[in-house]
């Protein structure tokens, strides 16, 4: 038997916002991070709208870097404090991470970190709040996902807090909310999101509904992102939708080695979650090809790259990817990211040891040992080409 999970509504598309004025409840918790919501309006119009709902509202913001246990535990104690029957996450990736985490630690401040970073295990959420989320961003997925990512700031090591009662109950996908992105977090987030429909594609929990999900954001990523990128507003708008239906892919079907070295390298080196992710996402297709060839072929063909055998056609896609990172000013290497060698080597060990511990690792479709994740690593520095 197979189960895919998503929140219980999602509206998207213009006005989704206005869907605030019909929530129930008496308190919200807003989460935010730097400041961008409050400078474009985006918070004082969802104060507003909660106001029509008879809705008290309280700010929690500062959360603009990936969260780490102690911000997460503190949030958390704040909204102890208030006693939310909402916690509404309203950003990107990193935002909602931090809102779901602290949403976790408000319903069960008993629980350790230590037993939240088992996959699958977590206690009942919605005894206090229930969560809704509000993506700024065109590309974590987050406001429809069972994740949570958390970094350990005295290991600097990326935990994934994985369950489905993660799942928020309400997700507002509105374009207004990405209108004003900055170019640089257009193409990482939105490499995110590719990256997500591809690894979900081939992970090893995959079925028929994530495949469908995940072939069709990647078939309107493919189609929007440079072009959203490059300003038009109208493939924003898609792109914004596409890398929801990747979150709901990947949500069921997890994901794959790029994320695993990308959670465990990004803190290391200081490079942006998506942007890690499109720098390993060539490389990793190279490695998983030998065992699912054909279903990279198969998607390939499906968004419209060219080849007359499986082979050309995964070579077709990666020479995409590495064209796409390059118009989208993404560097090929850790080295072109600034990366120097003599960091490299002092932490692409540990970096492979924990990575196999990543629960990404578990799901991708080729089997990794410790050795094969550091030759990835060294890979993706050096930019060489993956033939072992």
């Amino acid at each position: 038997m197979n189960r895919f999970t998503i929140p219980r509504e999602v509206f998207f598309g213009e006005d989704a916002l206005d869907k605030l004025k019909e929530f129930d409840g008496e308190k919200a918790a807003l989460v935010i991070g730097g400041g961008s919501a409050k400078k474009n309006g985006s918070l004082a119009k969802i104060e507003s709208l909660l106001k029509e709902a008879g809705i008290e509202t309280n700010v929690y913001e500062g959360f603009n870097t990936e969260p780490t246990v102690k911000m997460v535990q503190d949030g958390a104690a704040a909204l102890n404090e208030f006693d939310p029957d909402w916690i509404i996450g309203i950003g990107g990736g990193s935002v909602m991470d931090a809102a779901k985490a602290m949403w976790l630690f408000h319903e069960h401040p008993q629980l350790t970190f230590e037993e939240a970073a088992k996959p699958f295990t977590l206690p009942k959420l919605r005894h206090k709040a229930k969560f809704a989320g509000i993506p700024t961003t065109s590309g974590s997925g987050a406001e429809v996902s069972n994740l949570s990512v958390v970094t350990d700031e005295k290991t600097n090591i990326k935990y994934p807090l994985a369950d489905f009662e993660l799942t928020p109950d309400v997700a507002l996908i509105d374009p207004a909310m990405v209108e004003t992105l900055p170019g640089n977090v257009l193409a990482d987030t939105g490499m995110d999101a590719f990256t997500h429909s591809i690894e979900a594609y081939v992970a090893k929990p995959r079925t028929v509904i994530t495949d469908s999900l995940a072939v069709g954001a990647a078939e309107i990523v493919k189609d929007n992102l440079l072009a959203s990128y490059n300003g038009d507003q109208e493939a924003r708008k898609e792109v914004h939708n596409a890398q929801a239906m990747a979150g709901m892919s990947f949500a069921n079907a997890v994901l794959g080695n790029v994320h695993s070295l990308a959670h465990k390298s990004g803190p290391t080196f200081g490079i942006p979650h998506g942007r890690a992710n499109a720098i390993y996402l060539p490389y990793v297709i190279q490695f998983n090809s030998p065992v699912v060839k054909e279903r990279f072929a198969k998607l390939a063909d499906r968004i419209g790259l060219e080849g007359n055998t499986d082979e050309e056609l995964v070579q077709s896609l990666t020479a995409y990817i590495d064209q796409l990172n390059k118009d989208l000013g993404i560097p090929k290497t850790l080295r072109e990211f600034g990366v120097t060698e003599e960091d490299f080597k002092a932490h692409v060990d540990t970096m492979a040891a924990n990575a196999m511990e990543d629960p990404c690792t578990g799901t991708n479709p080729r089997e990794t040992s410790e050795a094969e994740m550091k030759k990835l690593f060294e890979a993706a520095f050096y930019g060489e080409n993956v033939t072992f």
